[in-house]
């Protein structure tokens, strides 16, 4: 009997693994790395495969999903035709001269992305997570109509607890404030933990929701997202979640390094309109609608051009990535990443390793320890494949480096939430600001230059030199990459 039982079993097991192998090459449009590893994933831990793929693997049905009418009334769509008319006819006028050799990444954006330019923006630039917080909380206490915030982790420990605090004070005080969180980042949050902050008149909302108690069946398609708007003239962007980690009070990551920008000037629109965009998509009766007041006029604050430019797996193209490749390809002399993580598909590894072997000076920071051990792993791999195309590589020995920038030849520069890696280019919703300013841009090397005092330089030798446990790692890293 017992046999009986588990001969079906078997037998059911490999019928689904067929039909999902099958459902993998004839009805899903994915990539052949991506189709081969889930493949063997299903044939070779049959039962865990099976699992994997009902969490991990299911693909995002093809829809939109951010939907808001009061986008054509803010008037972004009329001025995406006008920017993209006037770039195409070499009749934009660009404030900084040297940003018209941007121009064709600048009309990138516009046209994949509805990115639109701006050109009066004030850029502060925070790679310490106590500088970052005390700035935020500055302007939370400075709100005179509404906050809008918005993480993929936010933790209620004394750092989230700081910030819900003075969050429900400005409720108190008639400021609208809306959080917006990841259900899967900040699965430990539920909302009878806002009961003090909705009582005071504030709205929480999660995305992507867990329909199951204690299991999310879309662990992938997350809201990576880090954006905050309070009063539609301050923001912020980057790579700082709200914990307790990000102020380097971790044991196990130590300093966390990180980069995020405090933004002032016409940005604003287009990030309030992006965070409405995430609001509307997750709330069932709380939906923003258009008011002036979201979309202040902006008085000059300053020079720096840029565009706010947002990705995820509902969009046809990989704008952020589109964004990445364009910039690598345009670099005359260096190109600078740092990440956590560096899985480069096919495309973006091959960018690289054709601007290394030209000659451009490319310089690749990683961390000194893995936060997820598979993804150090994969990382470590395709950082030694850069070595021997000559790319020089960086291993920050400072703490844990979270960081997901990009800078190129002191003009143009990226920071935001996206890594390099699968997960960011095709799977989580991400935004990054793309900034073309020579000012910034030198500012952001400038700080690379200071981490690489703080790390120790990866060398074809010291790589050659790893053991065989390493190198085991990092081949079942490697094969599992695409879906990692």
């Amino acid at each position: 009997m017992t046999i009986s039982i588990i001969s079906i079993v078997t037998t059911a097991t490999l019928i689904l693994n067929i039909f999902l192998a099958i459902t993998l090459i004839f009805l899903e449009r994915r990539d052949a790395s991506s189709t081969w590893a889930w493949l063997l994933v299903l044939f070779f831990i049959p039962i865990f495969g099976f699992l994997a793929y009902l969490l991990l693997g299911r693909q995002l049905r093809k829809k939109t999903l951010f939907k808001w009418e009061g986008r054509q009334r803010v008037g972004i769509e009329n001025l995406i035709a006008h920017q993209m008319n006037a770039l195409h006819d070499d009749e934009f006028h660009f404030a900084d001269p040297h940003v018209n050799d941007y121009k064709d990444l600048v009309y990138l954006h516009l046209r994949n992305n509805g990115a639109v330019l701006t050109q009066d923006n004030a850029v502060q630039i925070f790679n310490d997570g106590r500088e970052k917080f005390d700035s935020l909380l500055h302007d939370i206490e400075q709100a005179k109509n509404h906050i809008h915030i918005q993480y993929y982790i936010f933790r209620l420990d004394q750092l989230g607890i700081r910030i819900m605090n003075a969050l429900t004070a400005k409720a108190k005080q008639g400021v609208k404030v809306r959080l917006l969180y990841d259900d899967m980042g900040s699965r430990r949050l539920r909302k009878r933990h806002f009961k003090e902050f909705i009582k005071a008149g504030g709205e929480v909302e999660t995305f992507f929701p867990s329909i199951w108690p204690l299991i999310n069946p879309r662990l992938n398609y997350r809201n990576h997202r880090k954006i905050v708007v309070i009063d539609g003239r301050v923001g912020y962007i980057g790579g700082f979640n709200v914990g307790e980690e990000y102020l380097g009070l971790s044991r196990k990551f130590g300093y966390w390094r990180d980069t995020h920008l405090r933004l002032e000037g016409s940005s604003l629109h287009p990030l309030q309109t992006r965070f409405i965009l995430d609001w509307n998509q997750a709330s069932a009766r709380n939906d923003i609608e258009y008011d002036e007041i979201y979309f202040p006029a902006i008085p000059k604050k300053g020079d720096t051009t840029m565009q706010i430019v947002s990705s995820g797996p509902d969009e046809e193209w990989e704008q952020i990535k589109d964004g990445y490749l364009k910039m690598i390809n345009m670099a005359k002399k260096y190109i600078y990443i740092q990440t956590p993580y560096f899985i480069p598909d096919p495309s973006f590894y091959d960018a690289v390793r054709i601007a290394a072997l030209s000659g451009i000076d490319v310089r690749i920071m990683i961390p000194n320890k893995p936060d997820h051990p598979f993804v150090y792993w994969a990382t470590y791999s395709y950082a030694g494949q850069m070595l021997r195309a000559g790319a020089r590589v960086f291993i920050y020995d400072n703490g844990f480096l979270h960081t997901k920038m990009i800078v190129v030849d002191d003009k143009v520069s990226t920071v935001g939430t996206a890594n390099i890696d699968v997960r960011s280019f095709k799977l989580n919703f991400e935004v990054n600001a793309f900034i073309y300013d020579h000012k910034v841009s030198a500012e952001l090397a400038d700080l690379f230059h200071q981490d690489m005092e703080l790390s120790e330089e990866l060398t074809l030798g010291l790589y050659f030199a790893r053991t065989r446990l390493i190198k085991t790692k990092e081949s079942i890293a490697r094969l599992l990459s695409p879906i990692l």
